[in-house]
């Protein structure tokens, strides 16, 4: 309400600078003093970059924002990593060292805002985009609360223009905003939390649960992380509308993809996007050749690891994700170099033969819709598979954990087996149909438009769904402990 009671930018920006100050206070109000260095810094070297004489002094300009912004958060995220490595590697070596440093305090959010401001001051080295000389601006930019701590990372090039005008109120903006705010807290509330307790019984100690019992748990974590972190990003998103202000998506229906590269045009595209345009395509891209392309791929998938936590684990989930791209893109300069016009696992269905156009149709729709099954279950697998990684506590915890679903003896998949892997938690026959039954929902919407449908429908139907999902989110949430977002501690 105060935020509309005004109706000059100033009044608009500068309450919203406060606020986001407060709601990131907080958690620990030091951490403010940390956000307010990495926008000031950014926001001089901004200017001090576009109006540079001199190509050397932009460059400067550049790489002390880069200097400043990397430092600020290897410091506080990579500090601890690093000395506990060094400690261990000399203890391997059967030298007794102490740690180094005490343990340092992780700034909730301090990863998703520098690399706002670092992305900020290369898009004006670049000429994309010409600096605000308006702080408060600036500010609300960098500290905007919906989607400060996970998300999504947004580029200047987006943001800086809505808060560079007065917003008026919209009411399709702020209903369209709050059903998107419902459908984040229904994700997050009735899935997310739920299968968070199926998945922490299983991964809390994964050497006396049986194979089955981990790959269910690892099916499930990979849809708990998926809901949750979708959900909120839903949650800003529907929030910032009720600003007047539009956020990126960040999702699109990712386990839907057939390929693991098509994954990570869906999934968290905001840091994905973020990597691919300021460091893989620095890096020479795919403009290099072939083993160039497939070092620039690695290079920013293990560094996309290391941005998601500082440890082992995170580094291996990266370079598995790197390695299905490079595989992906290997296999397809094969087949287009042999002139094959059919691709093979991460392509699309092409063959343009005369028998082939000939072909009942319905029979053609079937083998098309097979061959896509299986594209999405490999594209699954592999995901799933780093996912191991990402779930467990330590790198040796993963390989554990994955040697013991391989194994899993296929003559012993039997209605027991599964009842008994599914019996260990009280909770996970329940999730595995409510799984089933999004999964298919998800799908409906990607194929049917069902979303755009729904609002074609009459008020009281809309308001019938609405008071269901507020009241099953509402039940839902008496029966669990509700979880921190997942990737707050990113």
């Amino acid at each position: 309400m105060l935020h509309w009671a005004g109706q000059s930018r100033r009044w608009q920006n500068s309450l919203l600078v406060l606020a986001s100050y407060l709601f990131y206070g907080w958690w620990d109000y030091r951490f403010c003093g940390l956000m307010v260095l990495s926008s000031l810094v950014d926001y001089g070297l901004g200017i001090y970059v576009a109006n540079a004489k001199t190509q050397s002094q932009r460059k400067w300009a550049l790489t002390t924002s880069v200097v400043c912004n990397l430092g600020l958060l290897g410091f506080f995220k990579y500090c601890n990593f690093f000395s506990d490595s060094l400690v261990g590697a000399l203890g391997a070596m059967g030298w007794t060292v102490h740690p180094l440093m005490s343990e340092i305090l992780l700034p909730v959010g301090i990863s998703f805002y520098t690399f706002q401001t670092l992305s900020y001051t290369i898009d004006i080295f670049r000429g994309k985009l010409q600096p605000t000389t308006n702080l408060i601006d600036y500010l609300a930019f960098v500290s905007f609360f919906p989607q400060l701590v996970a998300g999504p990372i947004e580029r200047a090039t987006n943001l800086i223009p809505q808060f560079s005008r007065a917003r008026t109120f919209s009411n399709d903006q702020a209903v369209e905003g709050c059903r998107t705010i419902l459908w984040g807290f229904a994700k997050k509330l009735i899935i997310a939390d739920h299968l968070a307790v199926c998945v922490d019984a299983i991964y809390a100690n994964p050497g006396d649960v049986s194979g089955l019992s981990l790959l269910i748990g690892t099916v499930f974590f990979a849809w708990q992380i998926y809901c949750d972190f979708s959900a909120y990003s839903d949650i800003a998103i529907g929030t910032a509308k009720l600003f007047g202000i539009n956020l990126m998506q960040n999702f699109n229906y990712p386990y839907l993809s057939q390929s693991v590269t098509e994954f990570w045009r869906r999934w968290h595209i905001s840091l994905s996007t973020w990597f691919r345009d300021y460091v893989f395509i620095p890096l020479g891209g795919s403009q290099g050749t072939r083993n160039e392309t497939y070092r620039n791929l690695m290079i920013t998938f293990v560094l996309s690891g290391l941005w998601h936590g500082a440890a082992w684990r995170f580094i291996i989930w990266g370079a598995i994700n790197g390695a299905a791209l490079v595989v992906e893109k290997a296999i397809r300069s094969s087949v287009e170099k042999d002139g094959s016009r059919q691709r093979l696992i991460s392509g699309h269905l092409l063959n343009p033969d005369a028998d082939q156009r000939n072909r009942d149709k319905t029979s053609f729709a079937g083998q098309a819709a097979l061959q896509a099954m299986l594209r999405m279950t490999y594209t699954f697998s592999v995901i799933c598979l780093g996912w191991v990684f990402f779930r467990a506590s330590t790198s040796a915890e993963a390989f554990m954990i994955l040697s013991k679903i391989v194994t899993i003896p296929l003559y012993d998949l039997n209605a027991s087996a599964w009842k008994a892997a599914l019996a260990t938690h009280p909770s996970m026959e329940k999730m595995l149909f409510v799984l089933i039954g999004y999964s298919l929902l998800e799908w409906m919407i990607s194929v049917s438009r069902v979303s755009v449908h729904f609002l074609q429908w009459p008020t009281p139907a809309r308001w019938a769904v609405f008071t269901i999902v507020i009241w099953g989110t509402i039940q839902f949430t008496l029966t669990t402990e509700t979880n921190p977002f997942i990737y707050f501690q990113f």
